[in-house]
């Protein structure tokens, strides 16, 4: 496996008021991997990419390809080489599919250089082009892409900025069984070549694609393994099964996760 590894040591995050939201988090996320983050709404495990990416204040270590990044402004960390998606797909929706990875692949063109048409793209955008499967739609206005298509034309706008370690927010929410399918396929074939760390509450595309897990519970790291080693955990089982407020248990045993309102701290 090739790309970054990503490193964390005792992660704190604490906002005004003293609300901890994540509380001493340890992480070894090694290069090639795709790591999948689950856990319940307040976890923490939006705020950890947060951390990750330069967007909250935290203490503690984040090292990445061995190097400190923790405290590193935003656009310092983006240029190591970190890219991350939200929940909404952010694109262009006025321009092509080609525009839009032309665009993003543009860092240092003046703003109207951005919008003219260049005669010869660059050969990252054709890559992209080709690992998302949008080729046949690179003429056409990413607004009337599918839903599942503008989440891939997000992923390609990362990695014509040679972005090393992706972090993606519930990549496949309101995704058909198809585009889910489809997702996890590109999701296995950008991690060839570098890292990807998915948060995720769909926990049937967490089983069908995750190489590994870690499990979030009240800002720290309950358990972490494979699929099989985390859904046969005591600890997960007894957070999670235990739960008064599951209103059903049985479906509980095989997904340990529950599927939680996607708003997090």
């Amino acid at each position: 496996m090739s790309g970054e590894g990503l490193t964390v040591r005792d992660l704190r995050v604490t906002f005004d008021g003293g609300v901890t939201a994540v509380d001493g988090v340890d992480l070894d996320i090694g290069p090639g991997d795709l790591r999948f983050l689950i856990g319940p709404n307040g976890a923490g495990k939006t705020t950890l990419v947060d951390a990750v990416t330069g967007l909250v204040r935290a203490s503690g270590s984040i090292r990445f390809g061995g190097e400190e990044i923790i405290g590193e402004p935003v656009h310092r960390i983006a240029r190591r080489g970190i890219g991350r998606t939200f929940q909404t797909a952010t694109v262009f929706e006025q321009l092509t599919v080609e525009q839009n990875l032309d665009i993003a692949a543009g860092a240092g063109r003046s703003a109207l250089t951005l919008l003219r048409r260049r005669r010869n793209l660059p050969d990252s955008v054709g890559k992209a082009l080709e690992i998302t499967g949008l080729t046949a739609l690179r003429h056409r206005p990413a607004g009337v892409l599918a839903h599942g298509q503008k989440q891939s034309l997000e992923i390609g706008m990362l990695l014509v900025q040679d972005v090393k370690l992706l972090l993606l927010d519930e990549p496949v929410a309101g995704m058909s069984h198809d585009e889910r399918e489809a997702a996890g396929a590109l999701l296995q074939r950008v991690s060839e070549d570098r890292t990807v760390v998915v948060i995720e509450h769909d926990m049937d595309f967490m089983r069908s694609f995750a190489r590994s897990v870690s499990v979030l519970h009240a800002g720290k790291v309950l358990s972490e393994g494979t699929v099989a080693q985390v859904q046969a955990d005591a600890k997960v089982q007894e957070v999670y099964l235990g739960r008064a407020s599951e209103p059903e248990p049985s479906a509980a045993v095989t997904a340990p996760v529950p599927a939680p309102v996607r708003e997090e701290v």
